[in-house]
């Protein structure tokens, strides 16, 4: 979770779609390059068996305007061949 958050402030869409499962991964991803991102705050992970886990964060940004925004998120991934990839998430 905090590698795909790092790609994301450093914009770097091909570690997020290589870290993407590939029955969930868009075909491509667009980031928009006003969003900063101020941080992230991991509030559980849940390893549900070896292959399985959850991953709950609140990450805040703001936006090309100034305004603040929150994402708060449960995520699955799913683990393949020894790595784990983004499954989906649940945005609460």
């Amino acid at each position: 979770m905090r590698s795909r958050y790092s790609a994301f402030v450093l914009r770097r869409a091909d570690y997020l779609l290589a870290t993407w499962h590939a029955t969930t991964r868009p075909a491509t991803l667009e980031l928009d390059a006003g969003v900063k991102w101020l941080g992230l705050e991991v509030r559980r992970h849940q390893l549900q068996d070896a292959t399985h886990a959850q991953v709950e964060f609140v990450a805040r940004q703001r936006d090309a305007t100034g305004r603040a925004q929150r994402l708060h998120e449960t995520s699955r991934f799913v683990r393949e061949q020894g790595r784990w990839f983004y499954l989906d998430g649940k945005v609460d």
